[in-house]
């Protein structure tokens, strides 16, 4: 009995307290609601590519539950940017429940075509306004986005089987074609010039075809989609000829190399697009003034180790944060001036497979710090494991460092991988008044070629000083006063002028970079 009577108090004072709530009693807004920001930037996109996602947050500061009449968009249907309102998605909602003291998430995204909105403009400020009811009780939130014009490259798509054109050319160097999966096409002849008029961006590789060559002008803008990049095939060139610029922010006689997501979340991020693919049998390729970053491997460069002239030549550049390598040779031939490389997911330079390097005044640097790394900011090697798990081996006829730091957050930053001697495959190098993080305590490192009291192998090498960069997880390797790479260089292998056009002095600074006086923050 008492049991049963419990029950029935808990049922009654259940039912009571039921009949006050006010859960179900939203009153009309009023035109009380705050905002997490009064303008929502959606920053730039190219046109007719979506947008990132973004935020506002709605807040109800009262004590009221509330119900927001209406939640549009000030365009309506026209617009081109589109919501998300708690979950459902649309243009204009009715009625929007936000209880007391509480909040909800509107997300934001865009795409937009730049030709309906301006014929003749290369970039246009796109506006709209997400509208909280009306009347004397309407609010508004500013939406902003800046749409730019491009050149778009793109491979075909089947409309019937909806697959994407591959490229066929000679890969194994037998004279006919090879079908591939390489996903893109090549470059028509009204194509094989990238001007500074409009940016370029590409979808899948864009193939150079045989016998062509790729110029790319000063100022030229190229972006990436996601595994795309440029590919460079037999008998074929890329030149790319940018200048030096005035202005060290805007780079804007700079060629700069990076992907196709233009919001500052992906201004940095590694791995967005493919590599710069120098393939066997492509001819002096040379690089002049480019910004290289955000790719998986910058500059891919394999076979011709024999070329009279070296295949690839670059000067004036800089790679930054390519998730695997900055640079990686296979074979091949490169002469580098001025290059500064840093931040990769495995080397910064790799010259793998033999073949015949050679760099002057730069700096090859990695301070990766997005993940471990198990490579040094330089690596050398003279064979390839094949598919059995043999070495098959290659001369590295010669990789000479001549006035370079080779530094980063690791220890060491070299590594000399050497087939076995006895196999009479050649593995010539020389680090010639370069500064270098290197130190084997343990002495794991063993043999002659990490012997660095051997004047043969390291000339007037500094192991270890601080080079005194400005900001390496930055990528500002200039160096400054107190760097141990001051007035060390070998004059007679002196470039002249520095990668930003500053004269060097006699002795030389070591490195890409004439040192400087930081301002003082």
């Amino acid at each position: 009995m008492k049991r049963i009577l419990s029950f029935l108090f808990t049922i009654c004072i259940l039912m009571l307290w039921s009949s006050c709530r006010k859960d179900f009693d939203f009153s009309p807004s009023t035109g009380n609601l705050e905002f997490s920001k009064d303008t929502v930037y959606l920053d730039t996109i190219f046109t007719n590519i979506g947008s990132s996602t973004y935020n506002l947050k709605v807040y109800n500061r009262t004590d009221e539950d509330i119900s927001i009449p209406t939640v549009r968009l000030g365009q309506g249907e026209a617009s081109n940017y589109r919501l998300n309102v708690d979950g459902l998605p649309g243009k204009e909602f009715e009625n929007v429940e936000l209880l007391a003291n509480d909040s909800l998430f509107i997300f934001v995204e865009t795409t937009a075509d730049i030709q309906t909105l301006s014929l003749n403009s290369l970039e246009f400020l796109y506006t709209d306004a997400i509208e909280f009811d009306s009347g004397n009780n309407l609010q508004k939130v500013e939406l902003v986005t800046l749409i730019k014009d491009a050149i778009f490259i793109y491979p075909d798509r089947d409309e019937t089987t909806g697959i994407i054109e591959t490229l066929s050319f000679d890969v194994d160097g037998d004279g006919t074609p090879d079908d591939t999966t390489i996903q893109g096409r090549f470059l028509e002849d009204d194509e094989l010039t990238f001007t500074n008029e409009k940016p370029y961006v590409i979808y899948g590789y864009a193939a150079v075809d045989e016998g062509d060559i790729l110029t790319v002008e000063a100022g030229a803008r190229v972006h990436f989609h996601a595994n795309s990049g440029l590919l460079v095939t037999n008998n074929a060139s890329l030149k790319i000829n940018g200048a030096l610029s005035t202005d060290q922010e805007a780079l804007e006689n700079e060629v700069i190399f990076e992907g196709d997501r233009l919001e500052p979340l992906f201004e940095d991020l590694p791995g967005q697009w493919g590599t710069i693919w120098l393939f066997n049998g492509s001819v002096d390729n040379d690089i002049n003034y480019a910004t290289i970053k955000n790719s998986t491997v910058g500059i891919l460069c394999e076979g011709n180790q024999d070329a009279v002239d070296d295949k690839l030549t670059i000067t004036n550049s800089q790679i930054y944060n390519s998730s695997n390598f900055g640079i990686l040779g296979r074979a091949t031939s490169i002469a580098g001036e001025n290059v500064v490389i840093n931040n990769s997911g495995q080397s910064s330079f790799a010259g793998t497979f033999g073949g015949k390097y050679n760099f002057t005044h730069c700096t090859i640097a990695n301070y990766w710090n997005t993940g471990s790394r198990q490579f040094p900011s330089v690596l050398l090697n003279n064979y390839v494991t094949d598919e059995n798990g043999m070495d098959q081996g290659n001369d590295l006829v010669e990789a000479n460092f001549n006035n370079c730091i080779i530094f980063g957050n690791d220890n060491p930053e070299i590594f000399l991988d050497e087939i076995s001697t006895s196999s009479g495959f050649d593995f010539d190098f020389k680090f010639t008044n370069c500064l270098i993080r290197f130190s084997d305590p343990s002495g794991f490192f063993g043999g002659d070629n990490f012997n660095i009291n051997n004047p043969d192998l390291y000339d007037n090498c500094i192991f270890n000083n601080d080079p005194d960069f400005k900001a390496p997880f930055e990528n500002m390797l200039m160096i400054g006063e107190n760097s141990g790479a001051n007035a060390e260089g070998d004059p007679a292998f002196i470039i002249t002028t520095d990668i930003l056009g500053v004269n060097r002095t006699t002795p030389p600074d070591i490195g890409a970079y004439q040192h400087v006086t930081f301002d003082e923050d």
